[in-house]
């Protein structure tokens, strides 16, 4: 699999920029049938830093009701990737 294919999106919101500060840890949404090695393999190329540890959550798509009709969002897989010390990635030193 393609690195960036693994990873589809950085996830930035206040509770990842919170960890980002605290814990020098980032959040991405990922391939479903992505590993924890191959996230940090990934994360590693793309982004030329060292990761320390990567840890995965299944996010179940929420049900969604218009009226009668319900309708499901699509399930998908998050990172929560840690770097090691001194680490940063540019990319997300403005958000």
């Amino acid at each position: 699999m393609i690195q960036y294919d693994i990873i589809r999106r950085p996830l930035i919101t206040e509770k990842t920029t919170k960890q980002k500060e605290a814990c020098n840890q980032l959040s991405f949404e990922v391939a479903r049938e992505a590993n924890r090695v191959e996230i940090s393999r990934a994360v590693e190329k793309i982004f030329n830093v060292r990761v320390a540890a990567v840890r995965t959550i299944q996010v179940k798509g929420k049900v969604k009701h218009r009226g009668k009709i319900a309708g499901k969002r699509r399930d998908w897989k998050k990172a929560i990737v840690t770097l090691m010390p001194g680490e940063r990635i540019a990319f997300f030193e403005g958000a």
